[in-house]
């Protein structure tokens, strides 16, 4: 009997190429089509050995598949899409998918929020899989405990990212909304996504539709020191469980940061359940691994296990990575897009590397950072930086001056809370102004949530050339 043909239109987006992933090893034939292909999801499909086509043709889906995948990014004109429907073909979303494939008959465990999703969901994933529970779980990021970022597993649970954002041409809710939650996590609540999302209020109702899926069985964990995180949950029909510094049965305390990572003890309604290491940075990661902690402890993990498998959490790329040392200056990459998470990123920097200078070197990227819509709120997302570099605005022409964000009153406001700033439009010149102005012992966080015209590595290449030259007598090469 032939196998399903399954085919994915636009298969390069980190979700789709996951779910490439996940049809492949339950047995499918996958094709799929897209734009320009890159690494890390070019390399992935290349691993695979699927045959992906690039652009978009009617003839891609000639003879015709079984199934049609319509990724997020397609839109009505597409003339492969057109064809689909033209012909009357069979076609789903991402998420519809995922719910009848692989999370029908599994636990559901839905990470969301407007922070952290990514590392959260790794690490919950780490952790179960530490403790020999063979989890399943699509990952819309790198984790380096896995070589893949999806797995179908054979345990009861399956580990999803619950993004906020749409699901379809033909379905513009949330892809959350898909997902089955018997568990959910849901971290800081913040307004996000502007280009889905009018204002905070739209934002808050996503969330409450959330909050309903989850049976009475079911558990919800959620940030308790988070107003809005509570507001949305405050209708739940479920267990919930809140996680804090301050607040909420599960907390952690006796937190010390070092370079090496965060020590702290984890307590659950005051007893003491474990004590662990991560090699990550920053309170924000000390409340992942507590929303991790309760999620395992519901799916029956000890707090042995669950410390254990925090402690072999190695990390997520480009979420504060360490993208390599050069001249005794570390360089990590970042995959900044809210002036939450800048600050969360910087602050976890400061504390980690007390006496260092810290450098933030920001690229205005996203649809939400490109525009306006945080100018006034961006600023002090930088104050724990000593010294601040902005880019030009990614595809700035695209953007109407009055909603463009203005980066020359962004540095002037930086400066104006006591951090040096500047504005240098392209990377050339922020190369050359990194070369000549960081010193040995600084650490550069690199913040984009794009390629970045590959900074981090000319970076580091650059600085090596400083040392070489500087240990040869000579001045460093302009």
């Amino acid at each position: 009997m032939a196998r399903e043909h399954v085919h994915l239109i636009g298969i390069g987006g980190t979700g789709m190429t996951a779910l490439a992933g996940l049809l492949h090893e339950s047995g499918c034939r996958v094709t799929g089509s897209d734009g320009a292909l890159y690494p890390p999801t070019s390399t992935l499909l290349e691993t695979m050995g699927l045959e992906v086509r690039e652009g978009f043709d009617p003839q891609n889906v000639d003879p015709h598949p079984d199934l049609i995948v319509v990724g997020n990014a397609i839109a009505r004109g597409n003339p492969e899409l057109e064809a689909v429907l033209d012909l009357d073909m069979e076609y789903t979303s991402m998420p519809r998918l995922l719910a009848r494939r692989f999370l029908r008959t599994r636990h559901s465990i839905v990470v969301a929020g407007t922070h952290g999703k990514t590392t959260t969901a790794s690490m919950l994933a780490c952790v179960l899989d530490h403790a020999g529970r063979d989890p399943g779980f699509l990952i819309g990021g790198s984790p380096l405990n896995f070589e893949l970022p999806y797995r179908v597993g054979s345990g009861p649970a399956f580990v999803i990212e619950g993004d906020e954002y749409d699901t379809a041409f033909f379905d513009k809710g949330p892809k959350f909304m898909h997902y089955r939650p018997d568990t959910a996590l849901i971290g800081t609540v913040e307004f996000d996504h502007a280009d889905i999302y009018r204002d905070l209020d739209q934002v808050k109702q996503a969330f409450k539709r959330l909050v309903l899926l989850v049976p009475g069985r079911g558990l919800i964990v959620r940030h308790e020191e988070s107003s809005i995180t509570r507001e949305v949950t405050a209708d739940a029909l479920c267990r919930v469980e809140g996680y804090g510094s301050d607040a909420g049965i599960w907390r952690a305390d006796e937190i010390e940061e070092t370079a090496e990572g965060t020590t702290f003890r984890v307590t659950r309604d005051g007893e003491t359940l474990f004590s662990t290491r991560l090699v990550l940075s920053g309170m924000h990661n000390v409340r992942n691994a507590l929303a991790v902690t309760a999620a395992a402890h519901e799916q029956g993990l000890s707090g042995d296990e669950i410390g254990a498998g925090l402690a072999a959490f190695r990390g997520v790329r480009r979420r504060l990575e360490l993208r390599g040392v050069a001249d005794d200056v570390r360089v990590f990459d970042d995959f900044a897009h809210h002036p939450t998470a800048i600050r969360e990123t910087l602050t976890a920097v400061r504390r980690r590397f007390d006496g260092r200078d810290v450098w933030a070197v920001f690229e205005p990227r996203s649809w939400s950072m490109r525009r306006n819509i945080f100018q006034d709120r961006l600023p002090e997302a930088f104050e724990a930086a000593d010294r601040t570099v902005v880019a030009g605005v990614y595809a700035a022409d695209a953007i109407p001056d009055g909603e463009r964000l203005d980066p020359e009153r962004l540095v002037a406001d930086v400066a104006g809370l006591g951090s040096r700033a500047v504005h240098l439009p392209d990377v050339e010149a922020i190369l050359d102004h990194l070369r000549e102005q960081v010193d040995p012992g600084a650490v550069v966080v690199v913040m984009s949530n794009g390629g970045f015209e590959g900074l981090h590595g000319r970076l580091l290449e650059a600085l090596e050339g400083r040392a070489a030259s500087r240990a040869q007598g000579s001045s460093p090469v302009a």
